[in-house]
């Protein structure tokens, strides 16, 4: 009897990455959090920094913050799997991996810690540019990345498109998104190659001092505030207040970005918001108004980068029923509706070379 054994086949080779390791090219995050770190481990990517939270008093916008909206990270391999070990908060989001700009995968796993694997299309036979895209609608803090089966280390993927800024509500958080790389500012980044940062703040877009700072803070090509909608529902502001706070917020950003072209969009169409009354009295024909009587105040006065976008040319009442899953937000066909349309009105405006 032969004693020759016979060897058993090569384990294909698997690197297991950090999530601040350089070769992950996060975007659309200004740092990472330890906080709350637990036995799992791992970091949690953030939109704004945390430390002034608490200038807000709100708890909601505190959680909000910690959302995952816009934030991705890509990476160069020839890679036959990609395996990643997150924890999720509640929240309800896919996870969304698009291979070369095309979707191969969305994962719909639900709130805790998960170990997930993707199968990459090229199989290992080639290079590809791999994005993942984490849940827009919760925390998810990452621990690790691991590629298996390369034949060649992986390489971090340059980012040279203009840098777009995006605050508002939850028109820009994209409540009814299909998945994160299918929102409407993923989807007019993506047309357009630029590199996205999203602040959408569901139901929180109250014109806060720590937003109008970060993003005085944040560099930018281009900025858009989407503004009203909230103010409205939650009735924040009088027709006294309104007003001052949009002009305000737009000269705190000013403040670090004197030159950058910064856009204001007013609230989309909203039936049967349009001439009811809120709790501070007003209707939210008088929020639109007001928001774009601010935008001509701070023209007159010399900002010559600043633009004014009428919701109502976005999605107007009589298109509403086609857009809105429920009267206020985007169905995901809806997404690349307000992809198409405020794409077209951001890309009539020149941005700074270089």
């Amino acid at each position: 009897m032969s004693t020759d054994a016979t060897p058993a086949p090569p384990h294909p080779p698997v690197e297991r990455l950090t999530p601040d390791d350089p070769r992950l090219s996060f975007d659309g995050i200004t740092g990472w959090s330890l906080e709350d770190d637990g036995a799992g481990g791992g970091l949690l990517p953030l939109r704004m920094p945390l430390g002034r939270l608490g200038t807000t008093l709100s708890a909601n916008l505190a959680r909000l913050a910690r959302t995952t909206a816009g934030v991705r990270f890509a990476v160069r391999t020839d890679a036959a799997s990609i395996e990643l070990e997150v924890e999720n908060s509640p929240g309800g989001s896919p996870l969304d991996v698009r291979v070369d700009g095309l979707l191969a995968h969305r994962w719909t796993g639900g709130p805790g810690r998960h170990r997930i694997a993707f199968a990459l299309p090229g199989g290992g036979a080639r290079p590809a540019e791999v994005e993942v895209w984490l849940p827009h609608l919760s925390a998810t803090r990452i621990a690790a990345v691991s590629l298996g089966g390369h034949r060649s280390p992986p390489v971090a993927v340059d980012r040279p498109g203009a840098r777009w800024v995006v605050y508002g509500s939850s028109i820009v958080h994209c409540m009814y998104a299909a998945g994160p790389s299918e929102t409407w500012p993923a989807l007019v980044a993506a047309e357009r190659g630029w590199r996205l940062r999203n602040l959408g703040l569901a139901g929180e877009a109250y014109l806060d001092p720590l937003l109008a700072r970060t993003i005085r803070d944040t560099p930018a090509d281009l900025i858009t505030l989407e503004l009203g909608i909230n103010a409205y529902i939650r009735g924040g502001f009088t027709a006294r207040t309104w007003g001052p706070a949009v002009c305000g917020f737009v000269e705190t950003v000013r403040d670090g970005h004197p030159d950058t072209p910064v856009v204001v969009l007013t609230s989309l169409a909203a039936p049967g918001r349009e001439q009811a009354v809120n709790s501070a009295g007003m209707t939210l024909v008088e929020t639109r108004t007001t928001t774009a009587r601010a935008v001509r105040v701070l023209q007159r006065l010399g900002d010559r980068a600043l633009h004014l976008v009428d919701g109502l040319t976005l999605v107007p009442v009589a298109d509403a029923a086609e857009v809105y899953a429920d009267g206020l937000h985007p169905t995901p066909e809806g997404e690349y509706v307000l992809a198409d349309r405020i794409g077209a009105a951001l890309g009539r405006i020149p941005l700074p070379r270089g």
